[in-house]
């Protein structure tokens, strides 16, 4: 089976035999041991030398806990989406309470600096921001970098939360150089670990708005994750098996390094948009901000992303993502992880017989 759907990813062998190990009781030292490492080596990704946690949850178990633990219901936010996962964000600030004020892209397009800033100039002071690092929907990536120094220079500058589930590891976001309050990622994507884990940094900004915060939280309070995870430990059973995947696989990214993992991903991405322009596909994505972990794919005329990802699947034991443009024939196809050019050679090579 070739797995190229945006996450979850396929595992490395030494990953996989990892996640098969017996269990051990997490208030063992055993687990400390692992934990301990586990989070150091996030740090490294996060690029932050402040609060880490990992949390058993998916990434938008990740999402709640960063809305949940710096917010009260009332509160002004900015939610800035160019798509379907920035829109969760949006509907999780909603459900809590939060008075959300939306600034929407369309899909393939990237959030703009300049209209973030006019927004928070003329519409605010918001107590956060909401933004997407890497919208897996459209197979674009955000100017994270940019759009903190204009978050930041508002008077007064907001909390900035940040998605960056399908992004980290691959793409990086300086959590503690650019004032990224809380940062967010979930190990099924280019962590090459199973899913059921989400990662969050939490810097000194979002601990004192931890404080005033009164969103309804116990799962996901971090304050007692913290009180927990000063032991290396967690509050509540964790997701040990996914726990020894990512310890395996924080390894091999570290043995290779922070920016060579994001030249690796820098490479890969370029390789599949242009495998994709040479048997005829389009890119849907803006020129740009082609994202390095997934690509949006658009088909050629006369065919239906439907009846192409069936095919994939049926013919070839491929699987791709479907589309999330209502009026686009398109497939994503991912390639954040444990990937290489020949399983993107397996899809350029089904794609033009199914298409040609």
């Amino acid at each position: 089976m070739n797995l190229r759907i945006p996450g979850p990813t396929p595992l490395p062998p030494d990953v996989l035999q990892a996640v098969g190990q017996q269990m051990i009781s997490h208030r063992a030292v055993a687990f400390e041991a692992m934990f301990a490492e586990v989070v150091e080596n996030c740090k490294v990704f996060f690029e932050t030398e402040g609060d880490l946690f990992v949390m058993t949850s998916s990434g938008t178990g990740g999402m709640e806990t960063a809305i949940v633990n710096t917010l009260s219901p009332g509160d002004r936010v900015l939610a800035v989406s160019c798509g379907v996962f920035g829109d969760r964000f949006t509907k999780i600030a909603k459900a809590y309470g939060a008075d959300v004020q939306a600034l929407s892209f369309p899909l393939g397009q990237p959030v703009d600096p300049a209209a973030v800033e006019t927004t928070l100039r003329e519409d605010g002071p918001f107590s956060a921001v909401l933004v997407t690092q890497n919208e897996t929907s459209a197979g674009v990536t955000n100017d994270i970098e940019t759009l903190s120094r204009v978050i930041h220079a508002a008077d007064p500058a907001p909390l900035m939360l940040v998605d960056a589930i399908s992004g980290l590891g691959a793409i990086r976001c300086q959590a503690d150089a650019w004032g990224v309050d809380v940062l967010i990622s979930g190990s099924q994507k280019a962590w090459m670990a199973p899913p059921g884990l989400a990662m969050l940094s939490f810097n000194d900004r979002a601990w004192a708005a931890y404080e005033k915060a009164r969103m309804p939280r116990y799962y996901f309070d971090l304050g007692s994750a913290k009180k927990y995870g000063d032991k290396h430990q967690t509050p509540a059973t964790p997701n040990v098996a996914a726990l020894y995947g990512l310890q395996y696989s924080l390894r091999r990214m570290v043995d290779e390094g922070l920016q060579a993992c994001a030249e690796r991903h820098q490479h890969i991405g370029a390789y599949c948009r242009q495998g994709m322009l040479d048997i005829g596909m389009g890119l849907f994505a803006a020129e740009g901000y082609y994202s390095n972990t997934v690509t949006a794919v658009t088909l050629p005329e006369g065919f239906g992303s439907k009846a192409v990802l069936s095919k994939l699947q049926s013919d070839y034991d491929i699987y791709c993502g479907s589309s999330k443009a209502p009026d686009v024939e398109m497939i994503r196809v991912g390639h954040m992880g444990y990937v290489c050019e020949r399983d993107l050679d397996e899809v350029f090579q089904a794609l033009a017989e199914i298409t040609g």
